[in-house]
């Protein structure tokens, strides 16, 4: 008897007909076999050797990456504008062509997603739209997705793995991911609609290169893709309580989705166990094709129940809840920085003595740098950038984020100097050129040729009436001093937003804080004049002084507000995976506003200045 062994193909001289035909015909399809396999496997040290090449000639990887785009785009409707000419150097991209908001651009994205198939951004048809979170405004924008869009992210998936890999190696477990996935749906011309993340989630390449970095998520599917997100996050934790000793990390796409996550398993524990006793999935999961592939996986199993219900008994207030229901999670991964940086406390009491991995920059509008130093805490991560995925420029501030100086030229990716902050303006291969993504970043340092930039804030996130200027980091200091306030009573803020109140004269801030018990009215009034002190901003500081600003509000509002919240923008279509808690809501955001309003409870005006 002769015996083949081909990779993992192993074969009797019984299985072939021993004819030409029939043996070419079986030695195809192993070969086949052997590709894929090959194909399928991760190759690390490749990865990062492919990262090393593309940054020590950022400069020159820059130009060719833009004279990539306008040569496959040089027929579009909206760089034939331009004048361009075909040339496609930068000095003639930036001469001719201006620098734009998504506002400029909007009506071009809106004829492509009517159904106009002429070129109107991009040479090749755009196929699918993404939709950003549009917490921030109100309502989310359109924004091209195409193939190499794609790719562009599973290269930044594939490099921040083999960094993160290398200084915290998993073997072959699985990941806890609570990812979500929500409806896609057609726009008017027929293309496929649907969050950035959910075009990822239902793309066949997002899977095959989870299996190859050995991270395949715990939940089937049929969670991931489930239609209520309250039914999907029960099963995601039901999941990883089943396949718990095979976890080696926990992830969601921001770190508000973990601690949400594990807030709602402190009060659905008893439940899972239940279920994981019994065999038979709780009556509060409804959806068909949930309750059957979870019946796949669910087998009665009284021995675990005892183990997660005596784990989960003897946790002191859930602290390192993850690593004692998980034992061989190595870290947690999720994009921690900007408005997820006041959810790390949290995230660090389940999380116990496991590292806090931040996860690498983007936006719906596409990828900008890649987490390459692993080990650093999330408050100082940056973000080398990737080279070759887009031709980026920056507009230098100066420290000044009010408007755009026109005095203040962009510089290019290598131009940049260390320690100055920027705004970050991209061309990318879906149709956006020289676009404002309204990120500040700082310059903290360079690996090889391309600059590591640290997030600072959002351009448009900012609180002001008079000549005060405060941010989003701003607002999350202020509320991190006030709710030092808290800490004797052994209370915490859930969650916080801003709002800007104009209409009463002076205008004043207001901010809303949902806590996690009840507070004495003197605390409060306590935390409410460390707020109002804590904004150090000169102009906010003068403007008080001289009444030009009035004295900051302080509102209350029920537990389960900010819940509320998330479900309403899950309800207009977003993905719970996307969301983030919006810091400043806006006037033209009046369905927040509403709900927040409504669920006031107490109210406490500063007494600081007084």
């Amino acid at each position: 008897m002769i015996t083949l062994v081909f990779g993992d193909f192993i074969g009797t001289s019984s299985a072939f007909m021993w004819n030409a035909s029939g043996f070419l015909s079986n030695f195809r399809k192993i070969m086949k076999m052997l590709v894929e396999k090959i194909e399928q496997k991760f190759d690390q040290e490749k990865v990062i050797e492919e990262f090393e090449d593309l940054t020590k000639d950022a400069g020159k990887i820059q130009e060719e990456t833009l004279e990539k785009i306008l040569e496959q785009n040089r027929g579009t409707e909206y760089l034939q504008q331009w004048g361009l000419n075909g040339k496609t150097d930068p000095q003639t991209f930036k001469n001719c062509v201006p620098i734009v908001t998504h506002n400029d651009l909007e009506p071009y994205i809106q004829r492509v997603a009517d159904g106009d198939l002429s070129p109107i951004l991009t040479g090749k048809p755009i196929e699918t739209i993404s939709l950003s979170s549009g917490t921030t405004q109100g309502k989310p924008k359109f924004v091209p997705f195409n193939d190499e869009l794609m790719e562009s992210t599973m290269q930044i998936f594939k490099t921040s793995f083999a960094f993160r890999n290398r200084e915290f190696p998993i073997g072959n477990g699985k990941a806890l991911q609570f990812i979500y996935s929500s409806k896609q749906f057609k726009t008017k011309g027929g293309l496929a609609a649907g969050t950035a993340t959910t075009n990822v989630y239902r793309n066949a390449q997002f899977k095959k290169t989870m299996k190859a970095m050995c991270t395949p998520c715990c939940s089937p599917d049929e969670v991931i893709f489930g239609p209520d997100f309250h039914q999907s996050l029960y099963c995601h934790l039901l999941c990883g309580l089943i396949f718990g000793d095979e976890v080696q990390a926990v992830s969601s796409t921001f770190a508000h989705s973990i601690v949400h996550a594990f807030r709602t398993l402190e009060q659905v524990w008893e439940a899972l166990v239940v279920d994981i006793r019994e065999g038979v999935l709780s009556s509060r999961v409804t959806v068909p094709s949930i309750r059957l592939a979870m019946s796949k996986l669910l087998k009665p199993d009284p021995e675990l129940a005892d183990t997660i219900y005596n784990k989960c008994s003897r946790l002191s207030n859930w602290y390192g809840l993850i690593p004692e229901l998980f034992p061989n999670t190595r870290y947690i991964y999720g994009i921690m920085t900007g408005s997820m940086e006041p959810y790390l406390k949290k995230l660090r009491h389940y999380a116990g003595e496991l590292p806090l991995l931040s996860a690498d920059y983007g936006s719906s509008e596409g990828w900008v740098g890649v987490n390459v130093n692993p080990k650093l805490p999330p408050e100082l991560v940056t973000y080398a950038v990737l080279p070759n995925i887009g031709y980026f420029e920056f507009i230098p501030l100066g420290g000044n984020l009010n408007g755009m100086e026109q005095a203040n030229s962009p510089v290019g990716l290598t131009e940049v100097k260390l320690g100055e902050e920027y705004e970050i303006v991209f061309t990318n291969f879906a149709g956006l050129y020289r676009y404002r993504l309204g990120d500040v970043v700082k310059v903290k340092g360079f690996h090889n040729g391309t600059p590591e930039l640290q997030f600072v804030c959002r351009r448009n996130l900012l609180l002001s009436i008079n000549i005060d200027k405060n941010t989003e980091k701003d607002l999350q200091l202020a509320v991190e001093a006030a709710a030092k306030h808290l800490v004797d009573e052994k209370l915490e803020v859930v969650d916080f937003t801003s709002h800007v109140n104009v209409s009463a004269d002076p205008g004043h801030y207001v901010i809303f804080w949902e806590l996690s018990g009840e507070a004495t009215d003197e605390m409060l009034q306590d935390c409410c004049n460390c707020l109002d002190k804590a904004f150090i901003d000169a102009g906010y500081v003068s403007s008080r002084k001289v009444n030009a600003i009035g004295a900051l509000e302080l509102r209350i509002v029920k537990r389960g507000t900010f819940h509320k919240i998330l479900d309403h923008f899950v309800g207009l279509g977003g993905a719970v995976s996307q969301f983030k808690t919006p810091r400043c809501v806006g006037p033209k955001n009046s369905s927040l506003l509403q709900i927040l309003s409504s669920n006031v409870v107490e109210s406490y005006v500063s007494t600081a200045f007084c």
